[in-house]
């Protein structure tokens, strides 16, 4: 076994200590015996039953009759205030500065990562396009595109709903605000520096880590100040058990600045070496970081909008503890054929396929807690576009427990199949619960209603629709090129031509889910826009002053 190995199997084995050390503490604490009780938590009284999603207008919920939870109704109905409540008044309004700022930037990097990700999908099938300058060739847009989507949007966004999430979940103010907010800035201000370098041709080439080391380190610092904020704010409100959202967001900001520092030490690792610490970290920056943070917002949002404890808590906490003990080697299956050690890819297989117990928990708990609630998807954009996130976890996970496969990875592997695979796990599940949980924190931070609903629906249906065209036609094309690329009496050329429908495909897709994202920014402009000149009066500061006079 060489250094590498060891190197990336120790890291490895040091987060499943940590996640150890949690089971351990959960069993201690019974956290699997609290069942319903811990399942409640996110609740205050009279909420069950009741839809909560902002993001739903009035006439809609009316048209469907649907009694909307509404806080202001519920604190004139009570005899006395109700303390939790303006416990999450207060917590809204202790994140409010830097979860704004982290979904305003997110919104900006997922504009810039779609027109960029437009750009190099047109090139793959006119690829003399734009290539009198340096800047704008496949090779300088293609990592900007990633990098762009990976640290910009969905990391930004992730961390802002983890903001928002913790103290929520803990009724609490955040502890550390400022060092959050110099956090939210420094990370956007270092993805920016990122961005600039690729362009100007300062590269890794390795993919996923092609940011110099100086602006790993920029990363490194920025997120470890909102870990500290976060961290501190649970310390500082003890609970006698954690919500399941927190096990994975704690995981999350554990896991991640672990395999990032091993996977950019500069200089230390070459050639095969490089490439299995590349697919180790770009698998579990998916598994072991955007994973946990997609899933910790679905298991918040799912059972708050349609007012129902999640079906089985034992079941949310088991599927937490299998993706922390099956995902980390999952990666090393992209090596298959390769030279690297058999044992190491055969453990990668199996992990891979073991992946299949997490994700029917996770499947399984959401659907049952949709159950009889199915209607709410009809007006509920939030909720829409997480359970839709959420089902494509499982599509996800399967698709890519099967690819793990020697047999079918013989197929899939260096086709277009694979690039299906991975927009099918960062868009279609990472990033459609982003969606959702943006539409639902917007108006609880502004205190302002998403102005125009059409756009929201016109976001939803591009989205999907452009990215069903552009799934299933790299899919198809994929393993068409695939099958042909293993039959020796095909020239070589013949394939590369053979996949240019499928490659047209994929770019009208992109054109309408770019379209999608188009709405998606606008509505978030005109609703800032809005909240900054007044229009609507601050919720936060309305509902606190209502409940002070009430009280009194």
């Amino acid at each position: 076994m060489n250094f590498t190995i060891s190197l990336i199997l120790s890291a490895t084995f040091l987060a499943s200590v940590l996640g150890l050390f949690m089971l351990v503490w959960a069993i201690a604490t019974d956290s699997f015996g609290i069942g319903v009780k811990g399942a409640k938590q996110i609740f205050e009284e009279g909420e069950e039953g009741r839809v909560d999603d902002p993001s739903i207008s009035k006439a809609n919920a009316q048209a469907h009759k649907e009694e909307l939870a509404d806080e202001h109704k519920s604190m004139l109905e009570r005899e006395r205030i109700d303390q939790e409540i303006l416990e999450r008044v207060d917590a809204d309004r202790s994140t409010s500065l830097p979860v704004l700022l982290c979904l305003c930037a997110s919104v900006v990097w997922l504009m810039v990562g779609s027109v960029l990700g437009v750009i190099v999908s047109l090139k793959m099938h006119y690829p003399d396009w734009l290539n009198d300058t340096a800047g704008l060739t496949f090779g300088i847009l293609r990592p900007m595109h990633l990098n762009a989507v990976i640290y910009g949007w969905v990391s930004s966004i992730g961390i802002g709903l983890a903001i928002w999430l913790v103290p929520r979940l803990f009724k609490c103010t955040l502890q550390l605000p400022g060092l959050a907010l110099l956090g939210a800035v420094l990370w956007n201000i270092g993805v920016a520096a990122g961005l600039y370098e690729l362009y100007s041709g300062r590269t890794t080439g390795i993919e996923w880590l092609e940011f110099p080391w100086y602006v790993d380190v920029f990363l490194v610092v920025s997120g470890s100040f909102v870990g500290a904020s976060l961290f501190t704010t649970i310390l500082t409100k003890p609970s006698k058990h954690l919500y399941v959202s927190v096990w994975y967001l704690v995981a999350a900001f554990i896991w991640f600045p672990i395999i990032f520092i091993v996977a950019n030490i500069p200089g230390l690792f070459k050639g095969v070496d490089q490439s299995i610490v590349n697919w180790w970290f770009a698998h579990n920056a998916l598994g072991l970081w955007l994973t946990p943070l997609a899933l910790s917002v679905a298991y918040y949002l799912i059972p708050k909008i349609v007012g129902k404890p999640i079906y089985s808590y034992n079941l949310s906490l088991l599927g937490f503890w299998a993706l922390a003990l099956f995902y980390s080697q999952a990666g090393i299956h992209h090596l298959i054929g390769g030279p690297v050690p058999s044992w190491l890819v055969t453990l990668s297989i199996v992990q891979s396929v073991m992946m299949v117990i997490p994700v029917v928990a996770v499947a399984i708990n959401h659907s049952m807690t949709l159950k009889g609630r199915f209607e709410v998807l009809i007006y509920s954009p939030s909720l829409r576009f997480v359970a839709l996130g959420s089902f494509f976890y499982l599509c996800a996970s399967l698709q890519g427990s099967l690819q793990a496969l020697r047999s079918f990875n013989q197929i899939s592997h260096f086709t277009h199949y694979t690039v299906a695979h991975a927009h099918l796990g960062v868009y279609g599940f990472v990033s459609m619960i982003m969606f959702g949980g943006a539409y639902y924190v917007f108006p609880r931070i502004t205190g302002r209603e998403w102005p125009f609903p059409i756009l929201t629906s016109l976001h939803f249906w591009l989205v999907v629709i452009g990215f069903l065209i552009y799934f299933i036609g790299l899919t198809i094309g994929g393993f068409i090129q695939g099958v042909e690329m293993l039959d020796a009496s095909i020239p070589f050329m013949q394939i590369v031509e053979n996949t240019i429908p499928y490659l047209q495909t994929r770019s009208l897709g992109g054109i309408i889910m770019t379209l999608g994202h188009l709405c998606f920014a606008a509505h978030a402009i005109i609703l800032m826009v809005d909240y900054k000149k007044g229009v609507a009066p601050n919720y936060m500061n309305k509902l606190r002053t209502l409940a002070q006079s009430h009280g009194k």
